[in-house]
Formats: C-alpha cells, sequence, structure tokens
C-alpha cells in the first residue's frame, strides 16, 4: 500500500508529498493547507525575517506566500524545484518589493566578475556562539539585500547554489559573485571585534 492509499484510508495528511497536499489544498481542503503550513512556515518566516530583520513584514510575507501558492497552485512546478525552494523564491520576491516600497536599494554591482572564488575562510557555523551572534546578525543585516539573501539561504539555510540560483533568478555565477563579496563584507565589519579579543587574549598570556 503506497503512502497515497494509507493516507486516504486513514485521513492523516503527514504521509502525503508536498505536491499531493498543494493539489487536496487548492481544491479546498482545510485539513490538506493545514499540513503544509505546519511543514514550511517556519522556514519561510525565518527566511523572510533574516532578510527583513523585522517580525511584523515577515509574518506578513510568510502569510501572503501560503495565500499565493493556494489561489496560484498551477504556478508551481515540482519537476524544477522542491515546495521550499518554490516558497523561498516567493517570499523573496515579496522582500524585494518590501524594500523597493521602503526605499531601500536593492541594487548590487553585478559588473564585477561573476566568477570569483568563494571565500570559504569565514565558517559561520564557528561564530554563532552565545557571545557573537548579535555581531553576526548586526552583519549580515548591514548587507546589500541581494547578498544578505544569498548568504541567509546558504549559510542559514543550507541551500546549494543551483537552489539558490533558481530562489533569486539568477545564475550559479552570479550567486557566487554575491556570497563571495557578501563574506569579503562579514570579515570586514567582524575583523575589528577579532582584532580586539586577540589583542586580550596576548595581554592576558603576557
Amino acid at each position: 500500500m503506497h503512502d497515497g492509499q494509507l493516507s486516504a484510508l486513514t485521513g492523516r495528511k503527514d504521509f502525503m508529498t508536498d505536491e499531493q497536499l498543494l493539489t487536496e489544498a487548492s481544491r479546498g481542503d482545510e485539513a490538506a493547507f493545514l499540513e503544509l503550513y505546519e511543514r514550511h512556515r517556519d522556514a519561510v518566516f525565518r527566511f523572510a525575517y533574516r532578510l527583513l530583520g523585522s517580525i511584523e513584514p515577515a509574518e506578513d510575507i510568510a502569510h501572503d506566500c501560503f495565500l499565493s501558492l493556494i489561489q496560484h497552485a498551477e504556478r508551481f512546478d515540482p519537476s524544477r524545484a522542491s515546495l521550499r525552494t518554490y516558497l523561498y523564491g516567493a517570499a523573496r520576491n515579496l522582500a524585494m518589493k518590501h524594500f523597493r516600497r521602503t526605499g531601500q536599494d536593492v541594487a548590487v554591482d553585478e559588473a564585477l566578475d561573476a566568477q570569483l572564488p568563494m571565500d570559504e575562510s569565514l565558517p559561520l557555523d564557528q561564530l554563532l556562539d552565545e557571545e557573537v551572534s548579535r555581531l553576526v546578525q548586526r552583519a549580515v543585516a548591514s548587507l546589500p539585500p541581494l547578498q544578505r539573501e544569498a548568504l541567509v539561504l546558504f549559510e542559514y539555510e543550507e541551500l546549494s547554489l543551483a537552489e539558490i540560483a533558481r530562489v533569486v533568478s539568477a545564475d550559479v555565477g552570479t550567486v557566487k559573485a554575491r556570497l563571495h563579496r557578501a563574506r569579503k563584507s562579514l570579515k570586514r565589519s567582524l575583523a575589528g571585534y577579532f582584532a580586539r579579543e586577540r589583542e586580550a587574549l596576548e595581554e592576558a598570556c603576557r
């Protein structure tokens, strides 16, 4: 018995794939919609919040993403991306509209070499301890929006470069260039802090 048959017999939705749930939800099945919402809402909200840095607009974006998903279910093509990747793309588009509406600059210098090597010398997971997490958060928030979204999707949401390219409607080389510039900016922003920490440590060891 496959999952779809089991779901039909038990009435449970957690056995169903995202595609099956979306089909049912678009036909008015509230339970299917709620299951989709429970599966993906936190990830979409978290992504929007890290882009915008504010709870209320992030909640609005998450809500609008799911509303649009149900109203226009035919736009989702599972052969091109997972549903979560599709939702990230929808959230990203809404965030860009928010930036433009609030007068924030979303432009970056795309004339730079799109094949810049990835700078792997700043593993963020080593920075996210209790002492420096707020510094990192502020540094990420200060990045230009296009660099910020690439960094958030790569470092926090753990999407591949190809998945990020689909979310932001850019080629992989452009995504790599944005990540490179974002990492370089973060190193610059955090360099002063770590220099002071190193000096304090050296002083203590004398």
